[in-house]
């Protein structure tokens, strides 16, 4: 099963060739994990431009690729035994928590009276 849409191209007017998939990961993984900006993605390292990454990592999310491929990786390394959950760690910033946390306690005054408005 391709993870990738498969992109068709047009017959008229068909324009300039896609570059590989391959290069444009490259390019989306070397500025996510340098975190330069799109725009300065360096031409010289042959990863097409930063807006066609940009744009393939848009378009890659929103067809559900990168679900897909973390649901890929996950049943194989269960297949192959090679999963621990042991260090698995939940945040809140994945996991939604529906029924809330304990609400933090409002911070004390050490003034008796209640401080004049600024405002």
């Amino acid at each position: 099963m391709p993870l990738l849409p498969v992109r068709q191209r047009r017959h008229r007017h068909p324009g300039r060739k896609a570059l590989d998939d391959r290069k444009v990961l490259c390019g989306i993984l070397f500025v996510l994990y340098t975190g330069i900006r799109w725009e300065w993605l360096p031409a010289e390292l042959g990863f097409g431009s930063g807006m066609t990454c940009r744009r393939r990592l848009r378009d890659r999310n929103n067809a559900g690729v990168w679900q897909r491929l973390h649901e890929v990786l996950l049943a194989e390394l269960r297949a192959a035994d090679r999963l621990d959950m042991s260090r698995a760690v939940i945040d809140s910033s994945h996991i939604r928590a529906l029924k809330g946390g304990p609400k933090p306690a409002g911070s004390r005054s050490t003034e008796v009276g209640r401080a004049p408005s600024t405002t």
